[in-house]
C-alpha cells in the first residue's frame, strides 16, 4: 500500500463513521441524547470541520481524506446543511441541532455521502486485494 493510500485510509477511519452517524437518526437519539454516552455531536463537528476534513472547503481534502469530486461535492453540501442547523441551535445543544428545520437535509446528504464513501472504500479494497493476489506466486498442487 502506498504512503498516500495509507494516509487516506487513516483519515477515513475517523471520517466515514462520523458521516454514517449523521445519516442514522435512531443512532443519534440513542447516543447523542444519552448523557452517559461519551460521543456527541461536537465530536462529529470536529471530525468534519477541523481534524480530518474541512466541510466548508472540502476541495482541500481531495486525495487526503476524500477520494473523488463526488465526495467533495457531497461534503460541501453536508457542511452547508450542518451550518444551517448550527444557526438554529443557539445553545449549541445536540437536541437543538436535531430539532432544527435543516436537520432532515443533514441526514439526507450524510446518507448519500456515506453510501458513496463506503462504495469507494470497498472499490479501493477490492483493487488492493486484486493487486496483492496478482503479486503472489501461483500455488503449487
Amino acid at each position: 500500500m502506498s504512503e498516500d493510500s495509507q494516509r487516506i485510509a487513516d483519515f477515513r477511519v475517523h471520517l466515514v463513521p462520523a458521516v454514517l452517524a449523521l445519516g442514522n437518526p435512531p443512532w443519534q437519539r440513542d447516543v447523542w441524547l444519552n448523557p452517559s454516552s461519551f460521543e456527541n455531536l461536537d465530536h462529529i463537528f470536529h471530525t468534519l470541520f477541523d481534524d480530518f476534513c474541512d466541510a466548508d472547503h472540502p476541495e482541500h481534502y481531495l486525495g487526503i481524506s476524500l477520494r473523488t469530486e463526488e465526495e467533495v461535492s457531497l461534503m460541501r453540501q453536508l457542511g452547508v446543511a450542518l451550518n444551517a442547523s448550527a444557526a438554529e441551535a443557539p445553545n449549541d445543544a445536540d437536541a437543538e441541532y436535531m430539532q432544527a428545520s435543516a436537520w432532515p437535509e443533514v441526514v439526507a446528504v450524510a446518507g448519500r455521502l456515506a453510501q458513496v464513501m463506503v462504495a469507494n472504500d470497498l472499490s479501493e479494497l477490492a483493487t488492493l486485494l486484486q493487486a496483492k493476489s496478482s503479486d503472489e506466486p501461483p500455488h503449487e498442487k
